[in-house]
């Protein structure tokens, strides 16, 4: 079993100084800054339409996980391997390399979304890019994700297929207690599949702290009853995220064998746009921010001598122009006709 990463317990700064970049390039970690940012300003945007009410509907952010989903897609090799995760969907959608206008159009259900308008916040989904959702129920990705891995499973073992690919399935802390959770890991585990399950554990399962609802608050633990690795990873470092991630997916594809990972993140807003998060204390928030992911990645670079702040501010315009060309392109889209609801429907 792979042992505990404690990085969660630090501080924002003692964080970014234990931060080794040595072993990186520039490049790379720029455009790991980066596409954590858009996720970043694309969500900041959201609540912001949100509360326009140009966006309707079910609304879950992602501020202050960005670490998470952009460390898996850049450790994975997403033209083989697979994503799936629950309704926090908007930083996988963007972390697989979908358009952020086809997202931004999603929400605001107009025809040009990535669903045709009919999915919404929830449901973003890309074939193509091999973003298999966005699911509304608590937990029904983690079963879909191990039908996922089994056909990959399949493809290599049985049809001799090289390019077979690895499921990574992402769920945060409350799914652990679905039975379909303990389902999938067990069958995973007995059928050696090649999974990588994620709880991006953002110590809150709607607004129940975990440790009220959980007789254990370090779920990585689990995977030893269904005899399969786990792990324990600080979801506000970026390095310390695609380095544990990489490792269990180097596992899954060399050897067909699942891991869990109990992801230590957290999310700086309520539960979806309609939660004020009145159960924790602004001391508690703040002392997260200190540990803000984006921040974090940019004070080791800058350090390292890798960026400037003029080089930080320049992204950040670019990137808020982005954002704001995916508002435009939403807003100037076509409403669904109305025959339209009779298509992409089973009868």
């Amino acid at each position: 079993m792979a042992s505990k990463s404690k990085n969660d317990t630090k501080s924002g700064s003692d964080s970014a100084v234990s931060m080794n970049l040595k072993s990186y390039k520039k490049d790379f970690l720029f455009s790991a800054l980066e596409k954590m940012l858009l996720i970043r300003r694309f969500e900041e945007k959201s609540a912001q339409m949100y509360g326009l009410r140009k966006i309707g509907g079910f609304c879950h952010l992602y501020n202050g996980q960005e670490a998470v989903a952009i460390a898996a897609a850049m450790a994975a090799d997403m033209s083989r391997d697979y994503m799936l995760t629950a309704y926090r969907d908007h930083g996988h959608a963007l972390a697989c390399g979908m358009d952020p206008n086809v997202v931004m159009a999603e929400l605001y259900g107009k025809i040009t979304g990535c669903s045709r308008g009919k999915g919404g916040s929830m449901h973003m989904f890309d074939v193509e890019k091999h973003m298999l959702g966005g699911n509304g129920i608590v937990g029904a990705q983690i079963p879909i994700a191990t039908g996922v891995a089994f056909a990959e499973m399949y493809k290599k073992k049985v049809l001799g297929q090289k390019d077979a690919g690895v499921a990574l399935c992402f769920f945060g802390d409350g799914a652990v207690h679905q039975g379909a959770f303990h389902e999938s890991l067990n069958l995973a585990g007995v059928w050696k599949l090649p999974a990588v399950y994620m709880v991006e554990n953002n110590r809150f399962g709607m607004g129940s702290a975990v440790h009220r609802v959980s007789a254990v608050e370090d779920f990585e633990i689990k995977a030893v009853g269904y005899n399969i690795d786990g792990m324990q990873l600080d979801g506000m470092s970026f390095i310390d995220c695609y380095e544990g991630i990489g490792k269990a997916i180097e596992r899954a594809r060399k050897d067909s064998v699942p891991t869990l990972i109990d992801i230590k993140t957290y999310r700086y807003k309520g539960h979806s746009m309609s939660d004020p998060a009145k159960y924790r204390t602004k001391d508690e928030l703040d002392k997260f921010k200190a540990q803000d992911p984006i921040e974090l990645l940019k004070s080791a670079m800058k350090d390292a001598g890798m960026i400037t702040d003029e080089d930080y501010q320049n992204l950040d315009k670019q990137i808020k122009q982005t954002v704001q060309e995916a508002v435009d392109f939403a807003e100037n889209s076509d409403e669904p006709a109305i025959e339209t609801i009779y298509e992409d429907v089973y009868v």
